[in-house]
C-alpha cells in the first residue's frame, strides 16, 4: 500500500496530510494509534501535526508501506527520494542537549520552542515557569512559550544566558491572549431575563438607585431582588401588596430555597427602597422583620502562612497582586481598579480611589511591594490600570479568585480562606503588632470604629501570657 503524505494549511497552522492510495480497512485504525491524527472532511484526509515528532510516528506505524512525499492537490505524487533527508520535507529540529536556547516552534509560528538542558533545570525550572503563557510539551520535551515582547522581555532579564537560534521580529505582539476573544461576551451584550408583568416598576427602582448614585452592583442586585419578587405577585400591582404578603414571600424563601442571612437583607433592603424611595408607602415596610446578626469571625492567616501562600505563585504578575492585597488591606475590587498613579512610591502609600460606600482612602505599600513592582513594570509594561488582563482593560476578579485558589491548594494553608482573608490578615497582623485600632480603621476604610473591632477577638496578642484559673487550684 502506497501512503501520500503532503503540507496542508488548517486553521493557520501547518500539518501533514495522509492519504491511502488505495482503500484498506486498516488504515484509519492505524491513523488514530499515531495520537493527535485528525479527519478533515474539506481536504479529504487525514493530518498530523508538522513536526519531527508526528513524522517519526507516521513512518514508524507504515514502515512496510511506501510513503511518497507529494505538494498539496497534485495529482501525480512525486517519486520517493530515498537517499534525501527527511528534513527536507518535515522541519528539522536539532539541540545541543547541554545547551539552554530558544528555536521558534515548527508547527505554530506564534510559539517558541524552550530547551532547558537537564544540568539546570533545578537551578531555573521556577524561571522558566513564571513566563506567561508557557506550558510543557512532552513529546518534544521542551517549553512552548508564547513568540510576544513579554515573553522576550522576560528572557532578556531572567534568563540572559539563553542562546537564540533565530533573530526575533519587529512587529510583535506585546501579550499573549491566552483565550480567544470569541469566547468573551461582546461589549453592550444584552442578558436575557423573564420580565415582570409589572416591570415599569423595576425601571423605576432602577432610576431612583442611580439618581441616589448607588454602585452598579448595588443597583444589579437590587433589580433581581425586587422583580424576582414581584413577578411572584405576578398578578397584583406592586403598589398593591402588602405588608403580610411581603413577609409571606420572605417566609417562603427561607423554608423552601434556605436563603442566606445576607441574601434576606439584600430583599429585604431592595423592597424598602423601592416603597419608601419610589413609591412612598413607607407604611409597608416600617417594622419588617430583619434575620438576627450573625456573630462569626473572619477568617484569618497566621504571617506563617501568608509566606507559604505568597512562596506558592510562581508567576510574576500573580504574586505581584497578592502582595498588593496583603499589603494595604484592599479588597478584590479595589485591586483590580487600581491606576499607576495610584501607587504614591515615595510616600509608600497607595491611594485607593472610590473604594467601598463611595469612599477615597490611603493604605500601605510595603517595601516589599515597591520591589516587586519594579520587575513587574519592567517585564509587563502596564498602560493605566496597574494590572491589565489579557484583552487588554483591567484585570478581572475570577482571574484574582483563581490564582487565589490555586496557590491556596499548593501552600496547603487554611482551606476555607479566600481573597479576603488577605485583607482581614492584614488587619489583624496590624494589631498583633501594636498598631492604633484608629490607623487600623483608617487604614481599612471602615466607616464604623465597631466594624474594626472585630478583629480585637481574632488577635492572639498576649494570648500566651495568659493561664486559665484551673491552674491556679490546688488539686
Amino acid at each position: 500500500m502506497k501512503i501520500l503524505v503532503h503540507p496542508l494549511e488548517i486553521n493557520d497552522q501547518r500539518r501533514i496530510g495522509v492519504k491511502n492510495s488505495e482503500f484498506s480497512s486498516d488504515f484509519p485504525t492505524k491513523m488514530k494509534r499515531l495520537g493527535g491524527a485528525l479527519w478533515s472532511p474539506e481536504h479529504q484526509c487525514w493530518h498530523i501535526a508538522y513536526n519531527p515528532d508526528a513524522w517519526g510516528r507516521l513512518t514508524t506505524e507504515f514502515s512496510a508501506c511506501t510513503i511518497i512525499k507529494s505538494l498539496p492537490h497534485s495529482s501525480k505524487p512525486e517519486k520517493p527520494q530515498q537517499e534525501k533527508a527527511e528534513t527536507e520535507f518535515i522541519p528539522s529540529f536539532k539541540r545541543n542537549m547541554h545547551e539552554l536556547a530558544l528555536f521558534q516552534s515548527p508547527d505554530d509560528s506564534a510559539m517558541l520552542w524552550l530547551h532547558l538542558p537537564k544540568h539546570l533545570t533545578e537551578k531555573m525550572l521556577e524561571t522558566v515557569k513564571q513566563i506567561h503563557g508557557r506550558k510543557w510539551n512532552p513529546d518534544q520535551k521542551i517549553w512552548e512559550i508564547p513568540y510576544t515582547q513579554l515573553s522576550l522581555r522576560f528572557i532578556s532579564k531572567y534568563l540572559p544566558q539563553i542562546k537564540f537560534h533565530f533573530t526575533p521580529k519587529e512587529d510583535l505582539p506585546e501579550g499573549h491572549v491566552l483565550e480567544s476573544k470569541a469566547n468573551f461576551p461582546k461589549q453592550g451584550i444584552q442578558y436575557t431575563f423573564t420580565p415582570a408583568k409589572y416591570e415599569a416598576a423595576v425601571t423605576a427602582l432602577e432610576q431612583a438607585l442611580t439618581l441616589k448614585n448607588y454602585s452598579y452592583r448595588t443597583i444589579k442586585s437590587y433589580k433581581n431582588c425586587f422583580r424576582a419578587f414581584i413577578r411572584h405577585y405576578d398578578q397584583m400591582k406592586p403598589s398593591q401588596i402588602s405588608k403580610k404578603e411581603i413577609d409571606q414571600y420572605i417566609y417562603m424563601l427561607l423554608k423552601t430555597r434556605k436563603i442566606s442571612r445576607s441574601h434576606q437583607n439584600q430583599i429585604l433592603s431592595a423592597i424598602k427602597f423601592f416603597y419608601t424611595s419610589v413609591i412612598e408607602q413607607e407604611d409597608k415596610v416600617s417594622g419588617l422583620f430583619r434575620p438576627r446578626k450573625e456573630e462569626k469571625l473572619p477568617q484569618v492567616l497566621t504571617q506563617e502562612e501568608v509566606v507559604s501562600f505568597l512562596k506558592a505563585i510562581p508567576n510574576l504578575k500573580h504574586r505581584c497582586i497578592m502582595m498588593m492585597i496583603y499589603s494595604g488591606g484592599l479588597r478584590l475590587g479595589e485591586v483590580i481598579n487600581l491606576h499607576i498613579n495610584d501607587l504614591q512610591i515615595e510616600q509608600k502609600r497607595i491611594f485607593v480611589r472610590n473604594g467601598k460606600g463611595k469612599k477615597d482612602r490611603c493604605t500601605l505599600l510595603s517595601d516589599k511591594a515597591v520591589a516587586i513592582l519594579k520587575d513587574y513594570f519592567e517585564i509587563y509594561m502596564p498602560v493605566a490600570w496597574l494590572f491589565e488582563g489579557a484583552t487588554g482593560g483591567k484585570y478581572s476578579e475570577r482571574s484574582v479568585q483563581q490564582i487565589f485558589t490555586a496557590a491556596k491548594t499548593l501552600s496547603k494553608i487554611n482551606p476555607d480562606a479566600t481573597v479576603h482573608t488577605l485583607r482581614h490578615s492584614f488587619a489583624t497582623h496590624l494589631l498583633e503588632q501594636g498598631v492604633d485600632l484608629r490607623y487600623i480603621q483608617e487604614l481599612l476604610g471602615h466607616a464604623s470604629s465597631k466594624t474594626t473591632e472585630i478583629y480585637t477577638h481574632i488577635t492572639k496578642k498576649g494570648m500566651g501570657a495568659l493561664k486559665s484559673p484551673l491552674d491556679f487550684l490546688d488539686i
